[in-house]
């Protein structure tokens, strides 16, 4: 007898594949098959099963033939008229539909594309899947995250789909998120603490920069930095 669980690898696996990934990205293929949960956040998802199922898609392009920056990461920052993290840089991405399949399954798969697709137009025939990261909890909104991992094999135009949901559209050197003179920490009115990126004119923080900061740890790509330079979130004003 086929177990569940044994069809939902199978299902997901269709979809991942690691064929063909330029060298430089083997760190970060490592650094998803081996980490665990409580190594990215603190933050996992309720034992209780409650949550809002969801993906974003991490994105990484060379840049080197695209924008001769060398490999970058696509990023989204947020409509400032949305309820949920407005004005906030994210990864493309959103909660799972019926359509998208079993969220135990490739559903969060299929969504991180969906919605990358929906919100920043890119042709998702040429972006290749090679893994997922441990689900993950946002406790303010009570999204229950996949982030997954993509090559984008195919770069195609990308930009803002729907003025409502994305303010703009850009990608960052992976070259300029390394570069300790970028990183700061944030500072939440709450009080709260977290790694962040003063990169392209906007301060990436909160869940992104997060995710961000671990892949570049578990990746070997960090370089030391200090953790003393704090920003608020107002760092504009």
């Amino acid at each position: 007898m086929t177990r569940a669980s044994d069809t939902q690898g199978h299902a997901r696996g269709a979809m991942l594949s690691k064929e063909g990934l330029p060298d430089w990205l083997d760190p970060v293929v490592r650094a998803v098959e081996t980490v665990r949960p409580t190594q990215l956040s603190r933050f996992l998802p309720p034992a209780d099963g409650a949550g809002r199922q969801s993906a974003v898609l991490i994105l990484f392009g060379d840049g080197a033939g695209r924008t001769g920056r060398g490999p970058e990461l696509l990023l989204m920052e947020r409509a400032g008229s949305l309820r949920s993290h407005p004005g906030q840089p994210a990864f493309p991405g959103g909660a799972l539909d019926p359509e998208d399949g079993d969220p135990r399954g490739d559903g969060p798969l299929r969504a991180a594309l969906r919605e990358a697709e929906e919100e920043t137009g890119l042709d998702p025939s040429g972006v290749q899947l090679f893994g997922a990261l441990p689900k993950l909890y946002i406790p303010v909104s009570g999204f229950v995250v996949t982030p997954v991992l993509a090559w984008w094999r195919e770069p195609s135009p990308v930009g803002v789909v729907d003025p409502n949901e994305t303010a703009r559209v850009f990608t960052v050197p992976v070259a300029d998120l390394t570069d300790p003179a970028n990183r700061v920490t944030t500072v939440h009115p709450s009080g709260h603490r977290g790694p962040a990126f003063l990169v392209e004119s906007a301060l990436v923080w909160g869940f992104t920069a997060g995710v961000i900061d671990r892949l570049l740890h578990f990746a070997g790509w960090e370089r030391p930095w200090d953790r003393d330079k704090q920003v608020p979130l107002d760092w504009r004003a």
